[in-house]
């Protein structure tokens, strides 16, 4: 993990095992980490990326929910920590290339324990992207981490938690399912 740790302050782009496929992560404050992630992936800044968090104290400082109700919160709430991704208002000097052309980002709080180790020893969330070149299957192994991107990209070596599909993504104003 120290060496993960390492990687992610300098600015490296790391492997990490999610709830059902392997994560492409880096630091969410790393402009050059985030577009050298978007270049490994080839993948366009515009789409936005997605925060995994220990906690929801994590993403204050990217998310903007003073626009929302109790009865929203609770919402997020009742699904965290979990699998299900809610796409918040983004704080207004949150940088575009974590939001792409929106003004909103996807943040999740993940219940996976190698998740919650990584992000609590980081001190802050990851970017959060599947581990494949876009357009190919997500990889749900280190050997199809390497056949997608190589050798050259430190990789956290524990198992996914097996589940079949990625996270639902929701609205968190509407509540409305964007991905199921």
């Amino acid at each position: 993990m120290k060496d993960l740790l390492i990687q992610l302050s300098q600015g490296k782009v790391i492997v990490y095992p999610t709830e059902s496929v392997f994560g492409l992560g880096c630091d969410p404050d790393n402009k050059k980490a985030i577009f050298t992630l978007l270049k490994i992936k080839n993948r366009s800044w515009k789409k936005g990326l997605i925060l995994i968090a220990a906690n929801y104290t994590q993403l204050l400082k990217y998310i903007d929910d003073s626009c929302l109700n109790a009865s929203q919160l609770s919402r997020v709430f009742a699904t965290w920590p979990g699998p299900v991704t809610w796409v918040f208002p983004s704080k207004s000097n949150s940088s575009y290339w974590l939001t792409g052309q929106f003004s909103s980002l996807a943040v999740r709080v993940s219940h996976f324990e190698p998740i919650q180790r990584l992000c609590l020893a980081f001190g802050k969330p990851l970017v959060s992207t599947s581990a494949n070149l876009s357009g190919q299957p997500p990889t749900r192994t280190i050997a199809e981490v390497h056949d997608q991107l190589g050798h050259n990209i430190s990789i956290m070596h524990e198992d996914i938690f097996g589940s079949p599909n990625p996270s639902t993504i929701r609205d968190v104003m509407t509540g409305k399912i964007i991905r199921e």
